[in-house]
């Protein structure tokens, strides 16, 4: 497929939908992106957007916007649950741009989602289309049809399923899919830094490592606020997951003083975060084994769509990231769209279902601080990171791969 020849249908405005449709508009094809809400928008959560994934954004011209709005850390630390101690620390800040080319942000969901959105709009006006959420769709050797529950339809080269960990889009190509609880819990809360006493938090990504859980807290928003994560292992969670679609959603609320419940004895710089805590939201957290394919002729998937990954390396929005300069890039150099994709699954399958590994493991080291061979573990932790940061996506045989 060509430039300016090809239309992408894009099921999804989240981060991944939108850097998708950004990489295209810049490649030169007509783009629509389909997306359910009303109002475009995101969660008030953070997200860690490593220099893999920064690399990318930079070279969609991001730079400024994202230094505008994010907060840079320090290092990333590790620190024991009860008694605060620094276990392990590894640099970021200034060190990340000179070991891998590419900062290390933190950001606030919604601030990233409108950076990408203001992006998408200077360069290919009136691509999102609100209130449309994909019913179905249908395809041929020419084309895809995509229909809305508004009654719209849409015709394109190829269709993108974006549309997160429910997907529509893989629903239809390969049926229901079968999360499994993993016996965690997650809590979510933003704090304001004024809320807090002068000084409170470290500039730095702090992971207190416990015993049946662990605890998260950086800065996003340039610093002014203070994104906290909570997870705890909980069994009565099987007993409410009937539905997990309604269940498997950060968009729950929950009870502050639940959360201070589940983290009661913990160390008292945790339990201020906490309290400072107007409200919080809880969710089950589920796992998936990596997906045997992606594709179906023009037809393919993106991001949570097909990777779904726990949040255990603060890696999911970025591996989307990297799904969507390569998904751009195979389509670009290949003149058949059911090749493309398939040189797109190639290159990411591999890499994607390493870190959804990566991620299920940290479970049993994030919640066992006491192990003797911690010291080990965290070396291993170091490795991963450093195989993580230093992939450049932009590196890749588009071509040899199937298209």
């Amino acid at each position: 497929m060509s430039e300016n020849q090809g239309t992408i249908i894009v099921a999804g405005a989240g981060l991944g939908g939108l850097t998708l449709a950004l990489c295209l508009a810049r490649a030169g094809f007509r783009v629509k992106v389909l997306e359910q809400a009303a109002v475009l928008g995101e969660v008030g959560a953070g997200v860690q957007i490593s220099a893999n994934g920064a690399r990318v954004l930079y070279h969609l011209g991001l730079a400024e916007a994202l230094s505008a709005v994010g907060f840079t850390p320090e290092a990333g630390q590790m620190r024991h649950w009860q008694t605060g101690e620094t276990l392990s620390s590894r640099p970021l800040g200034k060190e990340s741009e000179e070991k891998f080319g590419f900062p290390y942000f933190h950001l606030h969901r919604a601030d990233f989602h409108a950076v990408l959105a203001d992006a998408l709009e200077a360069a290919a006006p009136g691509a999102v289309h609100l209130n449309s959420k994909v019913a179905g769709f249908s395809q041929s050797e020419n084309g895809v049809t995509v229909t809305t529950e508004n009654g719209d339809s849409h015709a394109g080269d190829v269709l993108v399923g974006c549309d997160g960990i429910h997907s529509t889009i893989r629903s239809q190509l390969f049926g229901p899919d079968a999360p499994r609880f993993t016996g965690c819990v997650a809590w979510r809360a933003t704090v304001p830094v004024e809320a807090l006493p002068p000084g409170h938090v470290r500039p730095v990504a702090s992971n207190w490592i416990g015993l049946g859980g662990h605890f998260v807290h950086y800065y996003v928003r340039r610093g002014e606020l203070v994104n906290c994560v909570g997870v705890m292992e909980q069994d009565e969670w099987q007993a409410k997951s009937q539905s997990n679609k309604g269940v498997e959603s950060w968009s729950n609320e929950g009870a502050t003083s639940e959360f201070q419940k589940d983290f009661e004895g913990w160390h008292e710089n945790l339990q201020i975060l906490m309290r400072a805590a107007k409200s919080c939201f809880r969710w089950g957290l589920f796992d998936r084994d990596p997906m045997p394919r992606w594709s179906e002729g023009r037809v393919t998937l993106l991001g949570d769509a097909c990777h779904p990954m726990l949040p255990f390396m603060a890696q999911g929005a970025v591996m989307a990231i990297e799904d969507a300069y390569t998904l751009a890039q195979c389509l670009v150099m290949g003149s058949d769209p059911g090749a493309a994709l398939q040189c797109y699954e190639g290159l990411r399958k591999e890499r994607t279902a390493t870190v959804q590994k990566m991620s299920r493991d940290n479970i049993q080291f994030f919640h066992h601080a006491d192990i003797p061979n911690l010291v080990e573990r965290m070396s291993r932790h170091r490795e991963a990171h450093l195989w993580l940061y230093s992939f450049d996506v932009t590196d890749q045989d588009f071509v040899s791969n199937g298209s």
